[in-house]
């Protein structure tokens, strides 16, 4: 029986992934040579569009989303999502990306991603060291770029990138706090909601406030925190990790304080004990407990995250798809983690596009262990075909590209004046 070989390699996402040229791939030169000539291949992107849309309360994954759709001549749409961290006024954030795309993307193939990401990478000078104000942008770009390949091929993402590792993805969202710093009892009620709607896993900030600092706590203050952690225990047992959210809140010697009382309950881990910007103090934590320590939110570029990892700092990386460099650093990222055997537990805090683009990384990272979850009714409804949890699990989407597509009337009903 004769195969369609062009057909084959596009079906499997061969094309896409840049094998085209033949090279250590056993194909032959003339069908490679068809293959850089495919009209897949030859596709340009020709234009952009952005739009602000507002979230709705609670706005979980700030007030403000900013997409892009990146437009080819094919009259292929791809989807990114620069994560707006926050602020809410975006007109900087929308003028960097059409900036980056009108001298660096229009008139290129989205297939030749890697060298879109380089040439907004290295060639202006002041982006070699890269940051949180235009690193996002960049994963903007890159992931709609990634969508466009799926589409072109039929392909979801994952599988232009080593194929489907994991069948469904373990998930995480925060225990609902209200009440609990006055009443301990209510965090066993909480966990024991939680494992009645089929959770596993899920994160509580006990210390406030979040930002500031570094500060040390009062012994009465983590004691307290103890009896949150020991009021889960009682109520649920071991049937639910437990992750201490922190966002670098703490001294060194006060996080290790905290890590020694706090080891008993055996949380599933340390977040961000301490700012991010000396690894070798994160270093001193992770010598000091038994805890896994976790990092990466706040993180760009595969430099910064081996420093981690070279450094011993933390064993689960949270690295977030929409800040980090996009699709294609995040997949360089988690293979620089399987060599020091240190798992993903990608961040989530944003709007939709980019929770999609985490989900594809997910599925195809062998080294993947929880996908953070926090989402509100927006997340799913300006989706035709949502992605949701279901009893602690997500279960990629199978469709082409991101696997999602924008309801329009939920677009037009949110977007900001």
């Amino acid at each position: 029986m004769s195969i369609d070989r062009r057909r084959f390699l596009q079906s499997t996402g061969l094309a896409a992934a840049g094998l085209g040229a033949g090279i250590g791939t056993g194909i032959r030169p003339a069908v490679a040579e068809e293959l850089q000539d495919s009209p897949e291949r030859n596709i340009k992107i020709t234009g952009y569009r952005t739009r602000v849309l507002d979230n709705i309360d609670p706005p979980i994954g700030h007030r403000k989303w900013l997409f892009l759709e990146l437009e080819t001549d094919a009259g292929i749409v791809g989807l990114g999502e620069r994560v707006s961290g926050g602020v809410t006024e975006l007109g900087s954030q929308v003028a960097l990306l059409g900036e980056l795309i009108e001298s660096r993307v229009i008139g290129k193939s989205p297939f030749d991603v890697e060298r879109i990401w380089h040439d907004i990478y290295a060639n202006p000078h002041d982006y070699r060291h890269p940051g949180l104000s235009k690193t996002p942008a960049m994963s903007a770009i890159d992931m709609a770029c990634w969508d466009i390949m799926g589409k072109a091929t039929g392909q979801p993402i994952y599988n232009l990138l080593g194929g489907q590792f994991h069948e469904r993805l373990s998930a995480y969202a925060y225990l609902e706090m209200a009440g609990v710093w006055e009443n301990p009892e209510i965090a066993g009620e909480r966990a024991q909601e939680l494992i009645d709607r089929g959770m596993g896993v899920c994160k509580l900030d006990p210390f406030q406030p979040i930002t500031g600092g570094p500060r040390d706590y009062p012994l009465s203050t983590i004691n307290h925190v103890g009896r949150i952690f020991r009021a889960m225990r009682d109520a649920v047992g071991d049937q639910l990790e437990i992750g201490i959210g922190a966002h670098g809140q703490f001294t060194t010697s006060g996080a290790i304080r905290i890590a020694s009382i706090l080891e008993e309950f055996n949380p599933y881990f340390f977040e961000e004990p301490v700012y991010p910007e000396n690894v070798d103090e994160m270093a001193r934590v992770a010598q000091m407990t038994s805890i896994p320590i976790a990092t990466g939110e706040r993180l760009v570029t595969k430099f910064e995250f081996a420093e981690v990892l070279n450094r011993q700092a933390a064993n689960i990386i949270q690295l977030d798809v929409g800040q980090c460099g996009g699709i294609t650093e995040s997949k360089k990222i988690a293979s620089m983690c399987e060599a020091y055997y240190a798992v993903i537990a990608p961040h989530m805090y944003c709007g939709p596009i980019a929770a999609a683009a985490a989900v594809q990384l997910d599925t195809c990272s062998p080294n993947f262990l929880v996908q953070e979850f926090n989402t509100n009714d927006l997340h799913r409804d300006v989706f035709t075909t949502p992605i949701v949890i279901e009893d602690g699990y997500i279960t990629p989407p199978s469709g082409p590209g991101l696997g999602v597509e924008l309801d329009e009337a939920v677009v037009q009903r949110q977007l900001s004046d």
